[in-house]
């Protein structure tokens, strides 16, 4: 006789009876009243507010921990009592646009300027930010262990949007960062475009991951994680150019816009350079300024090759290590002159850089 087979049962919506005092009788329900990946979400909730609780349940919510997040009206003193941070106004933000328009060295006219953040208004920001996501975090938790529920859910959800809210505030204020290192690691060999989004990513990345309570400023952790991405995207193009190097084939390279780009650079920064000394804003010295003419060729063409000391020396009748010290010497007033003449962020020529 064949073995019958039983199927599982539906689980079962379990309920139980609560007898108020006042003879009322009230049913709570034992199972979860949201079903993920389904439309049983009680209350008035968007499609999109359905994912975002339900990709929130699917994993952890990461914060900086701080003791001050369970002390004693946290939220009051977090939240509450400390002054507004300013908001940034992003629309000089437009590095591609400059770029194509050649002039991603020229600030816009009459363009505001980013908002620079003091320490304690940066303290203020990355607490209330993991202040935001620990309160999230707790409330998770509390969903994962009682069930889920419209009023917790949302809850959560406040608690995210606030946070996210705060992410992208501190993200636009500390734009310009990623602006800066991209222009200063810039090169032939790496796309513009390519350098500005992973500066990007890498700046989201570290406001996740700063950790406010060690006292530092932000700039300082997120230039280097923003020059640590960069180095990553460089070794990787390098490790792609060396599997499928067609673009260095001639034969089947049909502009040198690579070269052009680079030629196009040096000739900008050649023309600044002559403009800062012809103007007299280095307040350079005749044997500084025939040094430098000199030694780096700003009197010839981009591609002629550069003197070397011990020829500048022959020219001006002095030994090569007098030349030296008259090339770093009027190379530190050119790199004073570049730094008052540019408030903002801005890269300076390499060959005052070597």
């Amino acid at each position: 006789m064949p073995k019958s087979t039983t199927q599982p049962r539906p689980k079962e919506v379990r309920a139980r009876s609560v007898t108020r005092s006042d003879g009322s009788i009230s049913v709570r329900r034992s199972t979860p009243s949201i079903a993920f990946g389904s439309t049983r979400l009680q209350g008035n909730f968007t499609e999109a507010q359905r994912a975002t609780v339900e990709k929130l349940m699917q994993n952890d919510i990461d914060f900086v921990d701080s003791p001050d997040f369970r002390r004693a009206n946290a939220q009051r003193r977090i939240m509450e009592d400390p002054s507004p941070v300013p908001s940034p106004d992003t629309n000089w933000y437009q590095p591609l646009l400059s770029e194509r328009l050649g002039s991603v060295n020229t600030p816009m006219p009459n363009a505001p300027r980013s908002i620079v953040l003091t320490a304690a208004q940066e303290r203020v920001i990355f607490a209330q930010l993991n202040f935001a996501r620990f309160c999230a975090a707790k409330v998770q938790r509390r969903m994962r262990r009682e069930g889920v529920s419209a009023l917790l859910a949302r809850e959560l959800l406040g608690w995210f949007d606030r946070a996210e809210a705060i992410r992208t505030q501190i993200a636009e204020t500390n734009l310009a960062l990623v602006l800066a290192m991209a222009k200063r690691v810039r090169s032939a060999e790496l796309d513009f475009g390519d350098l500005i989004s992973e500066g990007n990513m890498a700046l989201m990345r570290s406001v996740d991951k700063f950790d406010f309570s060690r006292g530092f400023k932000f700039s300082t952790y997120a230039c280097r994680a923003i020059l640590k991405a960069y180095s990553r995207l460089g070794i990787k193009t390098q490790k792609h150019r060396k599997h499928f190097p067609v673009e260095f084939d001639p034969e089947l390279e049909r502009a040198n816009h690579v070269a052009e780009v680079r030629s196009a650079r040096e000739a900008d920064e050649l023309r600044e350079m002559n403009d800062l000394i012809s103007h007299g804003r280095a307040c350079l010295t005749e044997i500084e300024r025939s040094v430098i003419f000199h030694r780096f060729g700003l009197d010839r063409p981009v591609e002629s090759s550069q003197l070397t000391l011990e020829q500048v020396g022959d020219i001006l009748g002095v030994t090569k290590e007098r030349v030296r010290q008259i090339q770093n010497k009027a190379l530190e007033k050119l790199r004073d002159a570049l730094v008052s003449d540019r408030a903002s962020f801005g890269s300076v020529p390499e060959f005052a850089l070597n």
